[in-house]
């Protein structure tokens, strides 16, 4: 597989009017090279984004990212249950592997993010020869840097998983499963930059079509591999594996549909000016993501001081929550667009009325949520791990502290959103490295220390209450400005 990655990406080919591309190029190129939107699809788009009722453009652009997100979220959980059935190592084993593929996700995150709140600024100012050049700018440079995490992490793979927090019982399976799913780095970080570049033109739907696609095929061939081929751990790899590439598949397809801008590499343009503003951008995506792998790495180690029941516990909790959480975000992925469009067109009241629309409709649910989730806390984790009473009870009361200050996350959430889309970069670092870096890591450190295993299970609860008042000084100063500026800027 890695020769064959090598291979799509260096040997050239003769011919065509490109001259000699990369074969990878030379494909996007020749499928993806359609016209793109109309003069007048452009106007409709600017219209509509700049003109609809809030709440109906949001929930319209909402819906295919929730179900996104939650498709996502969904595949990630399945493939914790159906690893769960192995062995509580196995079910470790994938909570330490995450934290090297949210360090992919970093990469894919930042290049989508900071790309693609450029392109929504410039569709709202109306220039779109800006926004094509850095669509296909910011998807080049994510796989090229996807293809390089891979192959460091292949050759580094055993000391990565033992510095992850990996004992000796979950170390093979650790490097089994790691060693598989790096090979779908470069096409996993390319995707999530369509993906997002996609959500900010405000063509949610042809994304979502593109994770559903991966999600179906990865809970499907997930049994499959695992105990019809009998191939255990290495299953749940492959299928991750061969659902991520069928997601890149669908997705560069699904770009040649409807008003998507085009990539080509023609407009691969990696100036200057165009990566800083990718760095602007994507950096607070960059931050809050690469502070969530040190979190988890660091949630690992300390959990591992007892016992692999711990990691698995708290792996099971991870992704329980981020489930939860994925509503929001994918909310919050609707209102960006919105609050691109609006902002770069100068209609500041659009962006506040989106903004307080989404915190309280996100903090609504979550209650409902913390609240359910609370009462029935031990049956939530039994259901990926039934046979290990070990770890329901650790899991049961780390997800009761986590739900306590679940609510708090539409407004955190939003903030990040918010702050990131209309280019406060000073802001939005602060605010994505709050939950994650500068309040868990400390608290990850010290509670265990004083309070031993509650310290571990209550510290992101800690970060997420300390990181929502850390919100309000941040986001509120703006979020009046807006206000103050609104006469001359009607809805």
């Amino acid at each position: 597989m890695i020769g064959i990655l090598i291979y799509l990406t260096n040997v050239s080919l003769w011919g065509g009017r490109e001259g000699r591309l990369p074969i990878f190029c030379y494909f996007c190129n020749r499928f993806l090279d359609s016209p793109f939107m109309s003069q007048t699809a452009k106007d409709n788009k600017y219209v509509q984004m700049t003109t609809a009722p809030i709440p109906r453009l949001i929930g319209a652009l909402a819906i295919p990212t929730i179900v996104s997100m939650l498709v996502t979220s969904f595949y990630v959980m399945a493939d914790t249950y159906f690893v769960g059935q192995i062995n509580t190592q196995s079910t470790a084993a994938v909570g330490i592997s995450f934290s090297v593929m949210a360090i992919v996700q970093a990469f894919g995150f930042f290049f989508g993010h900071g790309s693609g709140n450029y392109i929504s600024r410039m569709l709202g100012a109306r220039d779109y020869r800006s926004a094509e050049i850095m669509a296909s700018t910011g998807f080049f440079c994510a796989f090229l840097a996807g293809l390089l995490l891979m192959l460091g992490g292949q050759l580094f793979i055993t000391p990565i998983c033992r510095a992850l927090g990996s004992t000796p019982t979950i170390l093979p399976y650790a490097c089994t499963y790691l060693s598989i799913v790096l090979l779908g780095a470069p096409f996993m970080a390319s995707s999530l930059v369509l993906n997002n570049q996609m959500r900010f033109q405000g063509n949610a739907v042809y994304a979502m079509v593109g994770i559903i696609v991966g999600a179906v095929l990865n809970v499907g061939l997930d049994p499959l591999f695992i105990f019809v081929f009998n191939w255990g751990i290495a299953g749940a790899a492959c299928s991750t594996l061969m659902s991520q590439v069928a997601s890149f598949v669908v997705l560069v397809w699904m770009d040649r549909r409807g008003t998507n801008i085009r990539i080509r590499f023609r407009h691969f343009s990696p100036r200057p000016a165009l990566l800083k503003e990718i760095v602007v951008g994507g950096s607070p995506s960059m931050c809050r993501q690469g502070l969530a792998s040190l979190s988890t790495i660091l949630l690992n180690v300390a959990a591992g001081a007892y016992g692999d029941a711990a990691i698995a516990a708290m792996s099971i909790v991870t992704r329980i929550c981020m489930f939860i959480n994925s509503f929001v975000i994918g909310f919050g992925q609707g209102y960006q667009p919105v609050c691109g469009f609006n902002y770069g067109a100068g209609l500041y009241r659009r962006v506040y009325q989106g903004f307080w629309f989404c915190v309280k409709l996100g903090t609504v649910f979550l209650l409902f949520c913390a609240v359910l989730g609370y009462w029935k806390a031990p049956e939530v984790v039994s259901w990926f791990r039934k046979d290990d009473a070990e770890v329901i009870a650790i899991g049961a009361r780390a997800l009761r502290w986590q739900l306590i200050t679940l609510p708090l996350g539409a407004y955190v959430i939003l903030c990040n959103m918010m702050l990131q889309t209309i280019r406060k970069p000073v802001r939005a670092l602060v605010m994505s490295s709050s939950r994650q870096g500068l309040y868990f890591v400390p608290c990850i450190l010290l509670l265990p220390s004083f309070l031993g295993l509650q310290g571990v299970e209550m510290c992101q609860a800690v970060a997420d209450f300390c990181a929502f008042l850390t919100g309000l000084p941040m986001a509120l100063p703006v979020l009046r400005q807006f206000t103050a500026v609104s006469s001359s800027h009607p809805a």
